[in-house]
């Protein structure tokens, strides 16, 4: 997949194009299905599939500091997008200049002339222009004049919920990793590195592992059932977010245990990435350091069920 990051980066002969354009925060199966189908209607007319997304996300520029904080950061977005198989992204710098482009200033200068947009594929709730004040609607009148077709999509909705990322994001506030999944089609993770200053040496052989500071959305506080994966390996883990009470306060940290640990080898570049699987519990201020210990070992014990149980269903009958 190719990315470009500004309009003149894409060469003059890319399109024509069918695209889809939205923020694209969290890559779930709303959007997958759509990115699928444009990937799809690409190679059955030998035109190029594009997402147009935006960085920052519009609402951090029009509501400095009360922007969202992001399911998946540019650099995961871009990862789960490419895995569609579509032809390329345009990372769009959002700034107030674009905002301020009417919805049809939009369709003429962006999609029409810089994209040679062929087919546009969007929600049904897709918003755009000058203070959102374009929908579908009006898109399809555009494209009528302008020579590109328009594909509408309605809501989807899994297990009685609407895909979205704002229903995605209150249920990771409200610790439902497990029904976020079932939205995202895979588990909600985050990705970061080792928290600086943890004593790296030529082995590293602590089963806790501290991730660095981590600034977009994280869980609700409390224990988890997860899988880390440090490096090219994965184990099964069961991971603390949270303020760690029982040390005292101003102490936030993203803390995996890791089962099955062995020695190896870890840097400051070592790549963590957690998947959150189930909430067991919220946070606890316990009166001692053994009584935190011996309520991890409790924690790990009810881990180890679940991944039982899941090796359990998987396994062929």
């Amino acid at each position: 997949m190719r990315t470009f990051r500004a309009l003149d980066e894409i060469p003059a002969d890319f399109g024509p194009t069918i695209l889809t354009v939205g923020n694209f925060d969290g890559v779930h199966l709303a959007h997958t299905h759509v990115l699928n189908e444009i990937s799809r209607r690409g190679r059955e007319q030998g035109k190029r599939s594009m997402a147009v997304s935006f960085e920052p996300h519009p609402s951090r520029v029009l509501r400095p500091g009360m922007g969202p904080r992001l399911i998946t950061p540019t650099k995961e977005k871009l990862e789960l997008i490419e895995a569609t198989k579509i032809d390329a992204t345009l990372v769009l710098p959002f700034t107030v200049d674009l905002s301020e482009l009417t919805p049809g200033e939009f369709a003429s200068r962006i999609l029409k002339d810089y994209l040679r947009a062929s087919e546009v594929h969007e929600g049904a709730n897709f918003r755009f222009g000058h203070r959102a004040s374009g929908d579908v609607r009006s898109l399809k009148e555009f494209g009528m004049k302008m020579g590109f077709e328009v594909t509408v999509y309605p809501e989807m909705r899994v297990h009685g919920e609407s895909v979205s990322s704002s229903r995605i994001r209150t249920l990771l506030k409200d610790g439902e990793a497990g029904r976020a999944r079932h939205l995202l089609g895979r588990a909600f993770s985050i990705q970061s590195s080792v928290e600086a200053g943890r004593g790296f040496g030529a082995k590293y052989t602590v089963p806790t592992v501290n991730l660095a500071a981590y600034d977009e959305l994280v869980p609700k506080h409390g224990v988890y059932v997860t899988r880390t994966r440090v490096g090219e390996e994965c184990f099964d883990s069961v991971t603390n977010v949270g303020n760690r009470p029982t040390f005292g306060a101003d102490s936030f940290a993203i803390e995996s245990h890791l089962m099955n640990f062995h020695p190896m080898e870890i840097t400051e570049a070592t790549r963590v990435e957690i998947h959150f699987l189930k909430r067991l519990r919220g946070e606890i201020k316990f009166p001692s350091v053994e009584a935190l210990r011996e309520q991890i070992a409790r924690d790990v014990r009810t881990a180890q069920r679940y991944f039982g149980l899941v090796a359990a269903k998987s396994s062929p009958k």
